[in-house]
């Protein structure tokens, strides 16, 4: 077993102990391998242990890493870093999910270049929920708006939320975070019926997302290891 079967694995109790100790089903939850700056044969070496999704954080990354794994049709690729708009039109062609829609401009764009002969993108919306100035995202109060407009995009499918929360150690006050993102996902999910995923917690908050309600935790460094970015910029 390579070291990164035995973390997939490693993981994968995580989520399934934490799932447990809230009455929660495993199964409902997704694990997103959050690939970025790692190459391609540690994909691979993922998908040899069973993992089919992957998150990537930099764009011409991300669709370099695509293409060279095209013989693998059944991964899901998600789009889960800041996108600029000279770069929507990669997402639009070459990935199955983007987590961060935080402004009208970028939906529209994407669902303009989204090929006719792919499915719709399936699309989450970016919620600020710590208020940080660093961090992109929309404010709470402002998604019902946005969500009706990015709903109306025939080439795009809402899908839910997604979110950041400012790094916190105590766990209840993490999980109170995760709750306030959890009440507007569902708030979300009583007015479009394709909404169905969450997208909370990282290594450090898995636990409280997961109690809270998230569908889909992103996880790298646990996975994959330390990260690398002396050879990375912003793409």
């Amino acid at each position: 077993m390579t070291s990164i079967q035995h973390n997939l694995q490693q993981v994968r109790q995580r989520i399934s102990a934490a799932a447990q100790r809230c009455g929660r089903d495993p199964e409902e939850i997704t694990l997103l391998a959050v690939s970025k700056t790692k190459p391609a044969s540690d994909v691979e070496e993922a998908v040899a242990a069973g993992q089919l999704a992957f998150g990537e954080n930099y764009v011409q990354e991300g669709v370099e890493k695509i293409q060279t794994l095209a013989a693998y049709p059944t991964l899901a690729w998600h789009f889960i870093g800041p996108l600029q708009s000279n770069k929507s039109r990669l997402v639009a062609e070459n990935f199955a999910w983007c987590h961060t829609i935080d402004r009208l401009r970028i939906a529209r764009r994407l669902n303009d270049q989204r090929p006719e002969c792919l499915a719709p993108l399936n699309v989450l919306i970016q919620v600020n929920i710590s208020d940080e100035n660093s961090k992109s995202g929309i404010m709470l109060e402002a998604l019902p708006e946005l969500a009706q407009a990015v709903a109306a995009l025939p080439r795009l499918r809402l899908r839910g939320l997604m979110a950041i929360p400012a790094p916190e150690s105590d766990y209840q006050r993490q999980l109170a975070v995760c709750q306030q993102m959890a009440a507007a996902f569902h708030a979300l999910k009583a007015y479009y019926p394709d909404v169905d995923t969450l997208s909370l917690g990282m290594s450090d908050d898995l636990e409280a997302a997961i109690a809270a309600g998230s569908t889909l935790v992103r996880i790298g460094t646990a996975i994959f290891g330390a990260r690398d970015y002396a050879q990375h910029s912003q793409q």
